[in-house]
């Protein structure tokens, strides 16, 4: 490293965020530029450690390390060249990944860790201000032809890394416009759209053809889709909601968060004048203490929400790692983000029971305290005896997860196997029990992280382009783990 003793000199930094009463009356991005001196001296934190454990932490292998001393050495046209070796979006990542690797970082045994995520966001948001980042244009043309259901990130990495080998491919998309959940799914202050947008007039520029607003197993069929295109990807994400059947779910302002959500940036883009059921004036209770019901919760804020309540079913964590989770696991512990900071009531160990309301609307909800109890490694939570509470309510947001896969449509034209996890079956090959049909991301994997979302796309476009053309020079970072397979 260029200064080996960088993290025995500098403390972690990150960039500040702006003031609470500003950015909750804009949609921009919650902080502030952060200076290449500052961007240099975290990088200077990285330890010359034998092993570095961040590679691992990472589910792209992004080389870290690399990327780190070439900021500190002021080489940053060579850091986005590494850091695009492994990650082709590293632009949403470095927004929205909550950063496995820092819990990986050695130096976070006993210090804070490296400020990985913020220096990968500055190198790219660099390279796109410097116009280092151009389209890569492939010379020769396998006369193949791939489809890729879906244009979320595991769609996007597998369709990007397809066309950079030669083939032609088709993104096909239900939505009206690109992006999938990146697109609808994360609020505007937590990655403006600018950013999608340019990398996908990348891709279209390299050759890539998108379809919005064609839900195929409806427009058109699982038998046109593979009788036109020599393979398909499906990238179509674990979108089937986790609800709550309890009493009172049928009133009128009881909503999932993913009904919630979309529209607040389809207002933002200009394709709303205004969102069905603003959170302006409302008494707002989130159900769902994980990203989000953040994502709600940031929302509502800047909807005009009058309060906001939000709870979690599971205790508070620890404010440090828990034992039960050791270097280099991803720890339990307490964490807020940007818009916790913003206002609203956090409440933990809590369930709702019912839902009240008359006249058809939610006027309330009623709460009991749990307490957590396993038996048999089952985990279970148990009503406190004389807990219950009742909260006034105009709107309710439930952001309780996914389930898995959307069933019927595509999925059952196919024929393709559906896992006892309810996701879609796949091989080693990522391919599923339909020859020809692979499976990325979500809808293999059920639920999780943007970053294991781009990795898996570009494992799976490794194993197409080796089963349209017999062999591939692109990288595979990773195969399914055993849970996942058929």
């Amino acid at each position: 490293m260029g200064d080996i003793r960088g993290f025995m000199k500098h403390g972690r930094h990150l960039p500040a965020r702006r003031a609470v009463p500003v950015r909750i009356k804009d949609w921009h991005e919650v902080y502030k530029d952060f200076d290449a001196q500052s961007v240099r001296t975290q990088a200077s934190r990285c330890m010359d450690c034998g092993i570095p454990f961040c590679n691992n932490g990472c589910p792209l292998g992004n080389l870290i390390p690399d990327w780190n001393d070439l900021v500190y050495r002021n080489h940053w046209r060579e850091a986005i060249e590494r850091l695009h070796a492994t990650n082709n979006f590293p632009e949403f990542t470095g927004r929205l990944c909550p950063a496995p690797c820092e819990a990986a970082c050695v130096l976070g045994i006993n210090e804070d860790p490296v400020t990985i995520k913020q220096v990968e966001v500055e190198i790219v948001d660099r390279a796109w201000e410097e116009g280092w980042i151009t389209p890569v244009v492939c010379s020769t043309r396998t006369g193949k032809s791939v489809a890729v259901v879906g244009s979320g990130p595991a769609g996007l990495a597998a369709a990007q890394q397809l066309t950079r080998a030669g083939h032609d491919v088709v993104v096909f998309e239900r939505a009206s416009r690109l992006g999938g959940l990146l697109r609808y799914g994360i609020p505007e202050f937590k990655m403006e759209k600018r950013h999608l947008d340019r990398r996908l007039a990348q891709m279209e520029a390299e050759g890539t053809v998108f379809k919005a607003g064609v839900n195929v197993g409806v427009d058109i069929s699982a038998a046109e889709l593979t009788g036109q295109h020599d393979a398909v990807v499906l990238a179509g994400g674990a979108t089937q909601w986790r609800d709550l059947p309890i009493p009172g779910r049928e009133l009128e302002g009881v909503y999932q968060a993913m009904e919630y959500l979309p529209p607040a940036n389809r207002v933002q883009e200009g394709s709303l004048d205004e969102h069905p059921f603003s959170a302006a004036g409302k008494h707002v209770i989130i159900i769902g203490g994980g990203d989000t019901g953040a994502d709600c919760l940031g929302t509502a804020h800047r909807h005009g929400a009058a309060s906001i309540h939000q709870f979690e079913i599971m205790p508070r964590p620890p404010d440090e790692r828990a034992g039960s989770t050791p270097w280099p696991t991803w720890p339990l512990m307490y964490r807020s983000s940007s818009a916790h900071e913003e206002g609203g009531t956090q409440i933990y160990a809590v369930n709702t029971v019912e839902f009240i309301g008359s006249g058809g609307k939610v006027e309330a909800l009623r709460t009991v305290g749990v307490e957590q109890s396993f038996e048999g490694g089952r985990m279970s939570f148990d009503p406190i005896e004389g807990t219950e509470r009742e909260f006034r309510t105009d709107l309710v947001l439930l952001a309780l997860g996914f389930t898995g896969p959307e069933t019927g449509g595509l999925v059952d034209d196919l024929g393709v196997e559906i896992t006892d996890r309810g996701n879609v079956a796949r091989d080693h090959n990522w391919t599923s029990t339909v020859p020809g049909v692979f499976v990325a991301g979500d809808i293999g994997r059920g639920q999780s992280l943007i970053v294991w979302a781009i990795a898996e796309g570009r494992a799976c476009a490794a194993a197409v382009d080796e089963y349209l053309t017999g062999d591939t020079l692109l990288p595979a970072p990773l195969a399914p783990t055993a849970q996942q397979l058929r």
